[in-house]
């Protein structure tokens, strides 16, 4: 007993003459420890945040910091892609801030990437480490959607870490659209993935589960399209955003046996989910089963789920945390592990590793053009013409 005590003065004595040690040889290594222990008391990392509304309004940055305090470590940072059209023959004086609030259609508004790339710019260096902003403005129905983002990285280096959330099927959302109608099966869809792989970008998808109001026995064809998707590009770090939930597309039949057969999938590894928007919290904890099935599920396969808000330009802390705390009951049946990879862990590693695929291609991209001139055709009206 005396030699195990005087063992353990002795430990304690050299480790504090070591540490002693290495702070004068680097003065800066005690804020760093205290700085590194500040990030670790971070309740949790936003894998889904939107900085701005579908009128592209919202808070500043620095009101969202804020907001962030020391609670939130980390957190993406993304408008939303599209705009809600104030038509007077529809609302009249009346302008309308949220899709749900007019007839007239939604179109996609790109200057949004400029307005967070210029955001994230205006930050102190420290504080930029805490985001990763996203690309969102683009129409995954246009072949050219893959060549915008391209251009996004070229114009603003060091800036992003991926794309998205954007949308392909979303419930009251993509029939407003204006336009032609965003589709799994669009090769659109298909270059703006690759060119994730070829980049490094982390990509945020919303797609639903399945359709609005399905009649019973309707076969979620959604469900097959996406998982084909996911496996032509296996070489593209996915986030399927709210598990495939909506506001109105509830669980399909037998859920969790469904999300255990895609998790044991290896073919379908490179996708992860997010637990993002109060709307999916209401599914997850509305009953003891519920919780109690999806902290088995999270418990099983702890490297493939992300917390996230969903939260868009929320004015104080209290309606930002409001997802988190709705969370408390699941949190309470996670392991440890689970617990702290769904909060922080996945967030870090995902985003980091984007973070610096993304960086080196645009260093080996640094000098090729930012403007594409396409080649003029006879259709065009500038080519040859006979």
């Amino acid at each position: 007993m005396k030699f195990t005590s005087h063992f353990s003065r002795v430990n304690m004595i050299a480790s504090g003459i070591v540490f002693l040690f290495f702070s004068i040889v680097n003065p800066n290594l005690n804020a760093q420890v205290k700085k590194k222990n500040a990030a670790d008391t971070a309740l949790f990392f936003d894998s889904h945040f939107h900085l701005t509304n579908y009128v592209q309004e919202g808070i500043s940055i620095q009101k969202f910091l804020s907001i962030m305090g020391t609670t939130t470590g980390r957190s993406t940072l993304f408008g939303i892609p599209l705009q809600q059209q104030w038509s007077y023959s529809n609302t009249g004086d009346f302008a309308p801030t949220y899709y749900l609030a007019s007839d007239a259609p939604l179109y996609y508004y790109s200057f949004t990437d400029a307005y967070i790339a210029m955001t994230y710019r205006s930050l102190s260096a420290n504080d930029q480490k805490r985001f990763d902003p996203m690309i969102t403005g683009f129409n995954p129905a246009d072949m050219y959607a893959a060549d915008h983002i391209k251009r996004v990285l070229l114009l603003f280096p060091g800036v992003f870490s991926g794309i998205g959330e954007f949308s392909i099927h979303k419930e009251f959302v993509s029939s407003k659209v204006a336009g032609e109608v965003a589709s799994l099966t669009n090769p659109a869809l298909d270059r703006i993935l690759d060119f994730c792989a070829e980049s490094g970008l982390l990509s945020i998808l919303h797609n639903d589960i399945d359709m609005p109001f399905p009649k019973s026995g309707q076969y979620p064809y959604l469900i097959k399209q996406l998982v084909e998707l996911f496996r032509r590009h296996k070489n593209t770090k996915i986030i399927w955003a709210h598990c495939g939930l909506g506001r109105i597309v509830h669980p399909v039949e037998d859920q969790i046996s469904f999300l255990n057969k895609f998790l044991a999938d290896s073919t379908l590894s490179h996708v992860c989910f997010d637990i993002s928007w109060s709307e999916v919290a209401k599914y997850i904890v509305r009953t003891p089963e519920t919780i109690k099935a999806t902290a088995t599920l999270i418990n099983k396969y702890p490297d493939r789920f992300l917390f996230g808000t969903d939260e868009v330009a929320p004015p104080d802390a209290e309606k930002y945390q409001a997802v988190y705390r709705s969370y408390q009951p699941l949190f309470a049946q996670l392991s440890a592990e689970a617990k702290y990879k769904l909060l922080k862990g996945n967030y870090a590693r995902l985003f980091d590793a984007a973070r610096v695929s993304v960086r080196a291609w645009e260093k080996a991209h640094q000098n090729d053009s930012t403007v594409t001139v396409p080649v003029s055709t006879t259709s065009s009206g500038t080519g040859d013409q006979d």
